[in-house]
């Protein structure tokens, strides 16, 4: 098989600021894996540096470093192998992500089947998934809750560990009405007593659950030991799915490296207990609708993070309908993503 790399630029509509930083514009790469039989697959890789600390540069590299691996190979019937000489070759989970969502892309388009239906799902109901709120002050927070609740979501996110957190979720609260889930995101920013103070102070607003509020394993279980809020963890702690430490567990294509990655993950989380819900990193199309493929399998357990495109200054082409997003119709990871990157 044939790679391509291609860098890709969006914009942000407004800066996106979490306790990680403020963000301008998103860059990926979209990956392209061509058979020799023409018919081409397509993935994309999403690190974010501020988040996860691994600069795109080093994606590229790692990428770079399964090209001969993946010109032997024509990706029809060893898929699995292939994957995983190229996960002992790269490394990175984000490269890994881009080349297992091309191959199964790949495989869709070689079948004419939809990557849900390669994974052995049933018709794919569409997801519930939360609306995130981005700005940072009382106003804009509820003016953005207040139309996030006119488009039919149930459940909104609020960035946390920015100051004046109790403000921003007073107002949000106020503009959702009673009936929204409010889940907030720290980011890691606080300590354990921070943490528990923190939340003390913000569950009389109602809240789902607080992702992240503290960086570590044993320190998220002190939190959710402590604090009267439920406690998400993500898949970046080590160890975080060998027991269960909190209530719920948030995963990402790109942090699991890939489907495949993400599915076996879900597995594990699901098999010591944990609640399960899926997020992007500010992903493009394809690594949003690779999440909602692998949703049919996994049938999250709560609403997921996967309504961002629309954070981005380009046209969405998967909208939300009444807080839900549907998996793309089409061969492989879906029609009509494509345009998006300008491919």
């Amino acid at each position: 098989m044939r790679l391509q790399i291609d860098l890709i630029r969006a914009r942000l509509r407004a800066p996106f600021v979490s306790a990680s930083g403020s963000l301008r514009t998103r860059d990926l790469l979209l990956v392209a894996l061509e058979g020799d039989d023409g018919v081409i697959g397509f993935g994309e890789a999403a690190p974010l540096q501020g988040y996860d600390g691994v600069a795109l540069r080093d994606v590229r590299t790692a990428l770079e470093d399964c090209r001969s691996v993946l010109a032997g190979s024509d990706g029809a019937d060893d898929r699995a192998d292939l994957l995983a000489v190229c996960a002992r070759t790269a490394i990175l989970p984000h490269a890994i992500a881009a080349l297992d969502l091309a191959l199964w892309d790949l495989a869709g388009r070689r079948s004419g089947q939809p990557v849900w239906q390669l994974l052995g799902a049933l018709d794919p109901d569409p997801v519930e998934v939360n609306a995130t709120i981005a700005r940072t002050d009382r106003a804009g927070a509820a003016r953005e809750a207040a139309r996030a609740r006119a488009a039919g979501f149930r459940c909104l996110k609020v960035k946390v560990g920015l100051g004046d957190d109790a403000g921003r979720v007073a107002a949000v609260r106020a503009a959702a009405g009673p009936e929204m889930a409010i889940r907030l995101d720290a980011n890691g920013a606080w300590s354990v007593p921070e943490a528990v103070a923190a939340l003390g102070a913000l569950a009389p607003a109602g809240i789902e659950c607080c992702e992240e509020p503290v960086h570590g394993l044993e320190e998220i279980a002190r939190v959710a030991a402590e604090a009267p809020v439920a406690v998400a963890i993500d898949e970046s702690s080590a160890g975080a799915l060998h027991r269960r430490v909190c209530d719920s567990v948030c995963l990402k294509v790109v942090r699991c490296g890939g489907i495949s990655g993400l599915l076996d993950a879900a597995r594990r989380a699901c098999a010591v207990g944990y609640e399960v819900y899926l997020a992007s990193t500010l992903d493009g199309p394809l690594g949003i609708a690779a999440a909602l493929h692998a949703a049919a399998v996994i049938r999250p357990d709560r609403p997921c993070g996967l309504a961002t495109l629309g954070l981005l200054d380009r046209e969405d082409p998967l909208p939300p309908r009444e807080g839900r997003l549907s998996v793309p119709a089409g061969p492989g990871l879906g029609a009509g993503l494509l345009a998006w990157y300008g491919a």
